[in-house]
Order: C-alpha cells, then sequence, then structure tokens
C-alpha cells in the first residue's frame, strides 16, 4: 500500500516516470536490467536480498543506475553500508514528496542526498566494530543459516564460520548469536 501510494505521488511530478515497481529485492537487478532505469528507489526491508544489497548488485551490473534507498530504518550504520554500496541518496520515509522527488531528480543528475539530520547522527555514531566476514556470518545466521549452510554460502569451513560468529558475539559484548544479531541490527551495522 505504501509503495502504491509512492509511485501515485512520484507520477504527479514533471519528469519522473516510474517504469518498474516490486517489493522483493531478489527482483530488483531483474527489472532493472530489463527496465534501464536512470534511479532505482529502494527500500532496505525488502524480503530476499535487502535494498542495500540489492543497490550493491546495480552499481556491479547496472552502473549507469543510481540508487537512493528510502527507509524507516534511519540508523547510521545503514546509510555507512549504503553510501558503502554506492547508493546516490539515503532518505527517511517520511521525507516530503517535493523533497522527495527532487532528491530523485539530483541523483538521477549524479548528485548525492543524504537526510542531514541523519548525516549528522552518523558522524556521532560508533563505527561498526564487526570485519565483513563477521557481519556476512552474523547476517546469514540472522536468516537461520546454521554453520555448514553459512560455510558453503562463503566458501568458508564450518570451524572457521563458528569461529567468526564467536567473534561477532564477544566482539559486541553479546550473550548469544542471536543477541549478537540484535545488537548489530538496533546499531543498522547489519
Amino acid at each position: 500500500m505504501l509503495r502504491r501510494a509512492l509511485i501515485s505521488l512520484l507520477e504527479l511530478e514533471p519528469g519522473i516516470e516510474v517504469v518498474a515497481e516490486t517489493g522483493n529485492g531478489d527482483d530488483v537487478l531483474p527489472l532493472a536490467l530489463e527496465h534501464r532505469p536512470d534511479v532505482a528507489v529502494l527500500d532496505i526491508d525488502m524480503p530476499g536480498i535487502d535494498g542495500i544489497e540489492a543497490a550493491a548488485l546495480l552499481h556491479l551490473k547496472l552502473p549507469e543506475c543510481r540508487t537512493a534507498i528510502l527507509t524507516t530504518l534511519g540508523r547510521p550504520g545503514n546509510l555507512r553500508r549504503a553510501l558503502a554500496a554506492h547508493a546516490s541518496g539515503f532518505l527517511l520515509k517520511d521525507t516530503e514528496p517535493a523533497r522527495l522527488a527532487a532528491a530523485i531528480r539530483e541523483v538521477a543528475a549524479g548528485g548525492k542526498v543524504v537526510d542531514p539530520e541523519l548525516a549528522l547522527s552518523a558522524l556521532q555514531a560508533e563505527e561498526s566494530p564487526l570485519g565483513p566476514r563477521e557481519s556476512d556470518a552474523l547476517r546469514l545466521a540472522a536468516q537461520g543459516a546454521d554453520a555448514p549452510e553459512i560455510a558453503r554460502t562463503l566458501c568458508l569451513s564450518p570451524g572457521t564460520v563458528r569461529n567468526y560468529l564467536t567473534s561477532a558475539v564477544t566482539k559486541l559484548n553479546a550473550r548469544n548469536r542471536m543477541d549478537a544479531v540484535r545488537i548489530a541490527r538496533e546499531a543498522g551495522w547489519l
């Protein structure tokens, strides 16, 4: 419902045409390859791959398509992850429609747009203590994967995966893996 309302608002804006829509992150790349949009507006929280992972894939497979993240998950860690994934915009869902349209135009023109309050929070926030492999292993554990599944996905041994997960739990001062997932999600690191 929210996606339909957003599309309706954007279609009222001159110079903005919505060429495709999906609520599933796994559909983003195929739709972008088919429709070749100038800008993909993505939510972080989608089934399948999240919007930040989709932004990274688009940057890799369709670099001429710029991405803007539109989310309720306005955490400094999410902003950092989005910028690392080459997203050109990061805005909260409560952004005024006129400001959102202006941001999409700015991103399409090659600029970058970040919610100013979130940018300030990101500058003041603690960076993730997790390394890339610890984050990858914890993200997969959060999806319900066990050590052997994570090992296959990351091309590692199950023992190495257990070491990464133990390290993540220790670095986050968590009680267990699920507590580590909770801590990392609340900080925007996953």
